[in-house]
């Protein structure tokens, strides 16, 4: 980790990655890669920079020249908390008045052949194909082999970022108690990831009742009642900026033996989906371990969504577990594993854990009971 402030990595993970990414540019016959700030930028040199209509650009040429930096000289002094000093990359600092795409030019040739991703604005897309006489290729290719397969350091942020997600789940029942609004009860759990280790709460689902058969469902005024299931779904970055995310479910009461039932069922779908994950298997396979559980229980119609999403730098990103997807499965890959039931109208349940696939299975990295927990 960096000196600083554990904001970033050494500079050498960064360094490792520019590397790849030239030579994966390389490997798909283009001259250069373009990113412009987001989590692709954080990810290559550390820079948590933010996309205005003035441009900053991050140019990695494919033939493994110094990358270079095109940045608003106003906005320079926002780099010195990336790796981009310590690379030794070029810093091409412009202000209002020049023409900042001609720039990005000036570091290849007119009409290299570019690869951009996907999140570059129009703003500044459209002028970059202009300088270079064509429209620019995606960059996913080559960002989803960088980002997909997460290195050490990653890893070990995604397991604190775990332990720091387990301990505010370990402390529910301070906060969640009938007679409590689900946002009144939001706020203090906002307020828990804070004090548990994340620098804020990317999102906080308290879905309570029938709010809980609602998969993307927030905080309302809903008071929680005596005798409820209610889904808590939570998450936030913890520095160098990677995301936690896990659900549990929760009873207030003793449950009914109906949906007792039906919460078992889907705890032994989601360790199945988990027991599922590991290198050489399809991303689809993690999948249908957990549907055909729940299917074979009769509860396939009411799991609505994919069992789970990749999670990094970005809450969601690739791999997605789901059907249709043959992505083979490799270590180092990190992704939710979140089967749910949703009862429309009545209540819902839904069991999340982060897993990273390992040499030979996969590491949860969430370790709170998966079960209907009573409070």
């Amino acid at each position: 980790m960096s000196a600083d402030a554990g904001t970033r990595f050494a500079v050498d993970v960064y360094a490792a990655r520019l590397a790849r990414a030239a030579e994966l540019t390389r490997a798909a016959h283009l001259d250069a890669l373009l990113i412009t700030p987001g989590p692709d930028l954080q990810y290559l040199i550390g820079s948590r920079a933010q996309s205005f209509e003035r441009l900053t650009c991050l140019v990695i040429p494919s033939s493994g020249e110094t990358p270079a930096v095109v940045v608003p000289k106003l906005e320079l002094a926002g780099l010195g908390a990336s790796a981009a000093g310590e690379l030794g990359l070029q810093m091409l600092d412009w202000t209002d008045g020049t023409d900042p795409y001609r720039l990005v030019r000036s570091v290849l040739n007119v009409g290299a052949r570019v690869a951009v991703a996907d999140s570059m604005p129009a703003l500044h897309l459209l002028p970059l194909a202009g300088e270079f006489h064509a429209m620019p290729v995606s960059a996913t290719p080559m960002l989803r082999q960088l980002r997909m397969t997460k290195d050490a350091a990653e890893i070990d942020a995604l397991r604190r970022a775990g332990a720091a997600i387990d301990r505010v789940h370990a402390r529910m029942g301070e906060w969640l108690t009938a007679g409590r609004t689900e946002a009144e009860i939001g706020a203090d759990i906002a307020a828990a990831l804070v004090a548990e280790g994340h620098t804020g709460a990317e999102f906080v689902i308290v879905g309570s009742g029938p709010n809980g058969a609602d998969p993307h469902h927030e905080v309302s005024d809903r008071v929680v009642e005596p005798g409820d299931v209610v889904v808590i779904d939570i998450g936030g970055p913890v520095e160098p900026g990677y995301f936690s995310d896990s659900t549990r479910t929760y009873v207030l009461g003793e449950p009914d033996d109906e949906t007792a039932a039906a919460v078992a069922v889907l705890e032994r779908a989601q360790a199945a989906a988990v027991a599922a994950a590991r290198p050489g298997v399809t991303a689809e396979s993690v999948d249908a371990a957990a549907r055909d559980v729940l299917a074979a229980a009769g509860l396939g119609d009411v799991f609505i969504h994919r069992t789970g999403h990749g999670i990094g730098l970005s809450v969601h990103e690739e791999p997605y577990i789901v059907a249709g997807n043959d992505l083979i499965l490799e270590p180092g890959m990190a992704f939710s594993v979140e089967p749910g039931i949703y009862f429309r109208g009545r209540w819902g349940a839904r069991i999340e854990d982060i897993v990273v696939v390992t040499e030979d299975g996969c590491e949860p990295l969430n370790l709170r009971p998966h079960g209907l927990t009573q409070l």
